[in-house]
Formats: C-alpha cells, sequence, structure tokens
C-alpha cells in the first residue's frame, strides 16, 4: 500500500474549497505543514492520518491509495444491492451500492448480473406466502450454486448452498423484486419477479 501523497491532499482540499489555513485548523497543525504536504516536502504523521482523512470526507483507505469513490447511491435502495464474491475461498460481500472490497488478498470486482438464460433458468414457484427457487444445476464441487439471494426495495434475503445440496431455496413473498443466483463457474444471474 502506497503513502498520501501531496496533490492528493491539494485536490481534496480544494475540492472542499478550504484554503490550507482552514484545514490545517481543522486537523491542528500550521498552514506551512499542509503547504509543506502539498508541495512533497514533507508528508503527514501516519497519527494525523484519520484526522485529515475525516477532514477531508474520505476514508483512511482512500487517502492513502488516492483511489477515490463517489457514493452515488443516496436512496440507499435495496434494489441497488451489489454482490461481490471472492474466487479463492466462496466468501460472499453484499453492498447497497457499490463498494471497494477485498478478500485473501485480492481486491473483488462487482458481479455483474446477467439475465437468466437456457444453461441456468431459474425457476419460481408460489407456495402459500413463499416463493419456492429452483435450478436444474449441478451441485458438485466443482461446479454448483453458490447463493439465491431474493431483493426488495426495502429488504435482502440471502440463502447460501452448498456443493451436494439441492440448487433450491424459500424466501417470503415481499412484493415485487429481483431473484439472484450465483454460480462458481459461470457467475450471477438474476430474473425480476
Amino acid at each position: 500500500m502506497g503513502y498520501v501523497t501531496g496533490k492528493t491532499i491539494k485536490e481534496l482540499r480544494e475540492k472542499r474549497k478550504f484554503t490550507q489555513r482552514e484545514l490545517a485548523e481543522k486537523i491542528g497543525v500550521s498552514d506551512k505543514t499542509v503547504s509543506k504536504w502539498e508541495t512533497e516536502k514533507g508528508l503527514p504523521d501516519i497519527g494525523i492520518i484519520g484526522d485529515l482523512s475525516k477532514a477531508l470526507g474520505i476514508s483512511i483507505a482512500e487517502l492513502l491509495t488516492g483511489d477515490l469513490r463517489e457514493n452515488e447511491n443516496q436512496a440507499a435502495n435495496m434494489k441497488k444491492m451489489c454482490f461481490y464474491v471472492c474466487p479463492v475461498c466462496g466468501n460472499i460481500i453484499t453492498s447497497v451500492g457499490r463498494g471497494n472490497f477485498s478478500c485473501c488478498g485480492i481486491t473483488l470486482p462487482e458481479a455483474e448480473a446477467e439475465q437468466t438464460e437456457e444453461d441456468h433458468p431459474i425457476r419460481i414457484e408460489t407456495v402459500d406466502d413463499e416463493y419456492f427457487v429452483t435450478m436444474g444445476h449441478p451441485m458438485k464441487k466443482e461446479h454448483y450454486i453458490s447463493f439465491f439471494a431474493y431483493v426488495t426495495s426495502d429488504r435482502a434475503g440471502l440463502i447460501k448452498l452448498y456443493p451436494e445440496q439441492d440448487a433450491a431455496a424459500r424466501f417470503r413473498k415481499k412484493g415485487h423484486g429481483i431473484l439472484y443466483a450465483y454460480c462458481n463457474r459461470h457467475g450471477l444471474f438474476k430474473t425480476v419477479i
């Protein structure tokens, strides 16, 4: 991992419309110190990084890497849920909106959902007040459905599956939503219900 750069500090300070003096006052240093950082004649002490990131309105990771992420999901609608799956250990990370996640030393890309296809059809039956979801899919150690997820505008349910199990799950009906299925070889599939 790198360390914060003067260019990053200057860009963020200007974006927040702070003068060097205003930023300095927020973190308890002199404006000359901020100037030294921005001209790369010095570096902020590790002990001040937390205060600096807070004053600039970003995470410590963003400050250190210079990889700035804008939150494009202000409404936090659950249907904007994103899935990140580790190819090494199979961990599943979900977020409402995009994020930057890593597992097993790998930065995880967002799983891009495709519409269900002939090889991965999702079957949905209504049984009382539940959706019974199935897939005619192999469930072997090397090729299986890892999870099903049912996402509506205000909630999400995820059921983890394992090889040698049936590719089936039950979800309580909660209105219109999106049903996801994740194949460990072919990725994420979705269908609207």
